[in-house]
């Protein structure tokens, strides 16, 4: 059994240039990559779950996809031969578990009962600021003004966005994808914190091996309990929130976290909205307005200020 890799030197950032500013070494500007290509396979997360929701009960689509995501993963540490974490990683490796693994996949299944993948892709662009939020609460980091300002301006946008859609009228859904947010940010901020002295794959890996003991006795419950009508949606749904969603996302996700910041990674979602209103059209069939091409531009011009903030 061979020790646990050592974090690669992108999965590094620098911190310096006096109180509230960031700046990121030349080899972490190379995390812009794998950050960006999480936000991809983030923004197909509410379409999968949506065509996972046409066979599967809510309980079964999170318990199942935690479960195929944890076989993956598992082979992937036993295969490499990785050593388990430190004691000192397990309370974090939890709080990833628990906001990322469980948290935000069962909290948003809930909320696409009944919110439409557009409208919940808009509420969850607020995950942004959240995360950066948290990031700042839980590891001291000091954002410029000029970030701040610029992600304020983003999450305003995506608020008015999020209004406009749903005609001011939040529902039992909006509450669940609030609780969401919470919960996913702290699991980001967290994973992204554990990234810089672990690889990022094994971050997620041992998250999802941790839940093991839960899912797999949950999904039983939940399979017995809950309505399966499995057809091609539903299974092509499934497999892409175990693999694409939960365990390749977030491996390249918070590989780009530990390389560019917490902060900074953060910002970069909130391009997945938009990202998930395409895939909503093209997927789903669903109808969005002519706000969304405005929000676009808006949303981009915010990242790119965040970016250089």
């Amino acid at each position: 059994m061979r020790t646990q890799d050592s974090a690669t030197a992108d999965d590094t950032i620098a911190v310096s240039g006096g109180p509230g500013t960031i700046a990121t070494t030349a080899p972490a500007r190379s995390g812009m990559l794998p950050a960006a290509l999480g936000v991809v396979a983030f923004s197909l997360t509410f379409p999968g779950t949506a065509w996972a929701l046409e066979g599967l009960g809510p309980w079964s689509v999170t318990t199942c996809r935690v479960v195929l995501a944890a076989l993956v993963a598992g082979g992937a540490l036993a295969a490499r031969r990785v050593a388990p974490p430190q004691r000192r990683h397990w309370p974090g490796l939890l709080v990833v578990a628990a906001g990322v693994v469980v948290g935000f996949p069962l909290l948003t299944t809930l909320a696409l009962q009944t919110s439409t993948t557009s409208h919940a892709a808009v509420v969850v662009g607020l995950l942004p600021l959240t995360t950066a939020t948290v990031s700042a609460v839980r590891t001291g980091a000091r954002p410029s003004r000029r970030f701040w300002a610029a992600a304020l301006t983003g999450a305003a946008v995506v608020i008015g966005f999020a209004v406009q859609q749903s005609g001011g009228a939040p529902a039992i859904g909006d509450l669940y994808l609030f609780g969401a947010l919470l919960v996913c940010a702290a699991g980001y901020a967290e994973g992204g914190r554990l990234a810089r002295g672990m690889p990022g794959w094994q971050v997620i890996g041992w998250a999802l091996v941790a839940c093991v003991p839960v899912a797999v006795p949950g999904a039983a419950i939940a399979l017995s309990a809950e309505d399966v009508r499995l057809g091609g949606h539903a299974v092509a749904g499934l497999l892409w929130l175990a693999v694409g969603s939960q365990f390749v996302g977030l491996v390249v996700w918070y590989r780009g976290m530990a390389a560019i910041g917490v902060a900074r990674a953060s910002q970069l979602q909130l391009a997945q909205p938009l990202l998930t209103l395409v895939w909503s059209v093209l997927l789903l069939g669903e109808h969005i307005g002519p706000a969304a091409p405005i929000a676009a531009v808006a949303v981009l011009v915010c990242i790119g200020v965040t970016q250089r903030g």
